[in-house]
């Protein structure tokens, strides 16, 4: 079983910065992508960004270009969000999970395309 636990989440005023971790079992965690999604209450998850296996490529919806990075450290099966600039409308819960059907940009913003997902991390923006 894969399992995937989430840290980093907390609260922080507008402009703020934080970063988000999720480490992963098994002894295959190098060879798929990895995706951050968040959900808040009454909406659907958004994708919010995914990088391949190798770390060699990454995306991002739109709304978080510029602002938030995607990295992974293999070595240490583990991924990473950091999130500057925070806004208010980023509030949500944040969760990561493994791609395991991924091969196109559509692909990736497809959550039925993750198999494993963390327990989510909450962060919140105040104004």
């Amino acid at each position: 079983q894969v399992q995937l636990v989430e840290s980093g989440g907390g609260l922080v005023q507008a402009g703020g910065s934080l970063r988000l971790s999720c480490a992963a079992s098994g002894r295959t965690f190098s060879t798929y992508a990895m995706g951050w999604f968040r959900q808040t209450p009454g909406k659907e998850r958004e994708f919010v960004t995914a990088i391949s296996a190798s770390g060699g490529n990454t995306y991002y919806t739109d709304s978080v270009k510029g602002r938030f990075t995607i990295s992974r450290d293999n070595a240490k099966n583990t991924v990473y969000l950091q999130m500057n600039s925070l806004k208010p409308e980023d509030t949500a819960l944040y969760y990561c999970a493994r791609n395991n059907v991924g091969y196109t940009f559509g692909d990736y913003v497809q959550s039925r395309n993750y198999d494993y997902w963390g327990q989510g991390a909450q962060v919140t923006v105040s104004s």
